[in-house]
């Protein structure tokens, strides 16, 4: 039996129509300039990236609606996370000096494709508390705030997005922080 390739058109128009739907809500003006701007800014997004965020076309349409739900729970997962660490830093900001330890944390991730390696620095960075400065490969410079917020990189984070690009029934490799 041959396998039905998915057509890139339709990932390239939820695509669109995701990037347009966020412009309307965050843009709050729904006059015809405004809608205007907002299709010709997606339309051209759509176009420069599609082939970045969709290397691989070929894949069923229940692996790509799997992804989603798992991105929109990690979404969720770390939305609660940089609530719970805004909530620690303020702590720490009108608590006493001392338990301010500044630190560079080294990160060796085990992600492999780039968007997967992208997705972890820019989660570690919104995160208060860490900040992504470098990369080298697979290792990860961190600053962080504290030990506390330190301790945070246990791989937790790593795990959620490795299970979001893993095919169903695969096991990812865990990640593992190593503190220099």
């Amino acid at each position: 039996m041959e396998k039905r390739k998915t057509t890139p058109s339709i990932y390239t128009a939820l695509f669109f129509a995701l990037l347009f739907l966020v412009w309307v809500v965050f843009s709050g003006f729904f006059d015809l300039f405004h809608l205007t701007l907002g299709v010709i800014s997606c339309a051209l997004i759509t176009w420069i990236s599609s082939d970045l965020l969709f290397e691989d076309r070929t894949s069923p349409l229940r692996r790509r609606l799997l992804q989603l739900v798992r991105m929109t729970q990690y979404t969720g997962w770390l939305l609660w996370q940089i609530v719970l660490a805004n909530v620690f830093l303020l702590r720490l900001a009108f608590g006493p000096r001392d338990r301010l330890q500044p630190q560079i944390v080294r990160y060796e991730c085990g992600l492999k494709s780039d968007f997967e390696k992208f997705l972890l620095a820019n989660s570690f960075t919104l995160t208060p508390g860490t900040v992504t400065f470098k990369i080298l490969g697979s290792t990860y410079y961190i600053h962080a705030i504290n030990d506390e917020a330190a301790a945070g990189l246990d791989g937790e984070m790593e795990r959620r997005i490795a299970r979001i690009f893993a095919a169903e029934g695969s096991d990812r490799r865990e990640g593992a922080a190593a503190e220099t």
